[in-house]
């Protein structure tokens, strides 16, 4: 039997399609984009492109649908989580639209963010802007009518593509969800490429061990990234990959990042520390109770 390709997961793509459907159901214009941009051969020809480059060439893990698809779903779920908070969305409080407009800009950013890579890993995201440009061209003007709005929406999409990286920085909150959800599409199994193409580094052993990334409201934060991890090799993943990221923008004080190691792990003595807790520019060590929870070490602030 032919073996599915890891960057080609059928059923991570899928759930993460529904969770996109759901959070713009009642997001006419976000959902009309999305409907465009899917059903576009040109940029589903970019996305294969986009993998193909950065997997067979580079050995890199996804970077293609299944990459855009769940880190779209994660940008629109940690978007969701912002209402009633004070970090409100630029386009809502800049008054260039409402939270509709907000959605569109993440998702369309979210979506077309990695087409670069098809030139080239070296500049991506610049040269994602140049190729985004066009397609935006094509699409924004069936949902745009008002030329200042379509020009406003359309530099929200390019400045979110040209930070996801976090260098250079992020300056809206729309670009800092582009830039953190990139970063949260590490579940089991999407640093495998590299890792069995002979690439055994610290990035895809630590790939290995993430399980599960839960986006949730969080405790005094509005957003929770919960990282699970098969062993504490995940934490590199945390505080390298994702952590630098999520300080970046503006919504380094609007998230909270916990990693703790699975019951399973700890039970079969596979984790050094048992979890972690981004706090500002360091992690602090969380221990794991007898009920199996996890705290904050004794003396620290959570």
């Amino acid at each position: 039997m032919k073996k599915t390709p890891v960057n080609q997961d059928p059923d991570l793509e899928a759930h993460s399609t529904a969770a996109i459907e759901r959070h713009l159901s009642r997001k006419p214009r976000a959902k009309k984009m999305w409907e465009l941009l899917n059903g576009d051969a040109e940029v589903q020809a970019g996305w294969r492109m986009a993998n193909y480059v950065t997997s067979t060439k580079l050995g890199m893990n996804d970077h293609g649908r299944t990459h855009v698809t769940v880190a779209t779903a994660s940008a629109l779920a940690m978007l969701d989580l912002l209402d009633g908070s004070s970090f409100v969305p630029d386009i809502i409080a800049g008054k260039f639209g409402d939270r509709d407009d907000a959605a569109l800009a993440v998702m369309t950013a979210m979506l077309c963010h990695d087409l670069g890579n098809m030139v080239h890993r070296e500049d991506h995201a610049g040269l994602g802007v140049t190729l985004a440009i066009p397609v935006l061209d094509r699409f924004l003007p069936a949902i745009y009518d008002d030329p200042a709005q379509r020009t406003a929406i359309r530099s929200f999409i390019l400045s979110a593509i040209y930070t996801h990286h976090g260098i250079p920085r992020p300056l809206s909150i729309e670009a800092a969800l582009v830039c953190i959800a990139d970063s949260t599409d590490m579940t089991r199994g999407r640093g495998r490429v590299a890792f069995e193409s002979g690439s055994i580094t610290i990035h895809s052993v630590s790939a290995l061990a993430i399980e599960k990334v839960e986006i949730k409201k969080g405790v005094e934060k509005p957003i929770g990234l919960v990282i699970h991890m098969s062993s504490s090799a995940g934490i590199f993943q945390v505080q390298e990959i994702l952590a630098p990221k999520v300080r970046a923008g503006p919504l380094a004080d609007a998230v909270d990042v916990v990693a703790v190691t699975t019951e399973e792990a700890h039970a079969a003595g596979q984790t050094i520390v048992s979890g972690i807790r981004m706090q500002g520019a360091k992690f602090v060590p969380l221990h794991r109770g007898s009920s199996g929870s996890t705290r904050t070490s004794p003396g620290r602030k959570k």
